[in-house]
């Protein structure tokens, strides 16, 4: 599997399972879902800094749909691949060694992204 095809397959599957938990019209999931979508609109803070701050909580976590899908947004938020390292370097001191693995996944589906902007 080319890893063009895991961030896309990631993508895919996010997306069917979403409209699957979505179908199951439960009213305590809806809620959450509009409580995480409202989290990162703007306020104090702004939606561009949330998901920065949304990437490193999901590597803290060691959750790599998470990374992925925060990783998206801050590109499409327009943080450059330095300033998402930089914070994933934070996420790296908080977290410790068991994060890197988890950078790892972060450094590959950047490139990834940085392939599908060619």
């Amino acid at each position: 599997m080319s890893d063009k095809n895991r961030l896309q397959q990631f993508r895919e599957k996010r997306a069917v399972l979403n409209d699957k938990i979505f179908a199951l019209e439960h009213l305590g999931v809806k809620r959450f879902f509009n409580l995480d979508t409202n989290t990162y609109r703007d306020g104090a803070l702004d939606g561009k800094h949330k998901e920065l701050l949304g990437l490193v909580a999901s590597a803290v976590l060691r959750c790599n749909d998470c990374i992925d899908y925060h990783l998206e947004q801050c590109d499409k938020e327009g943080w450059t691949k330095d300033e998402m390292i930089d914070a994933l370097n934070v996420a790296l001191v908080v977290g410790g060694s068991i994060v890197i693995p988890h950078f790892r996944h972060a450094v590959e589906t950047l490139e990834i992204l940085e392939s599908e902007k060619k």
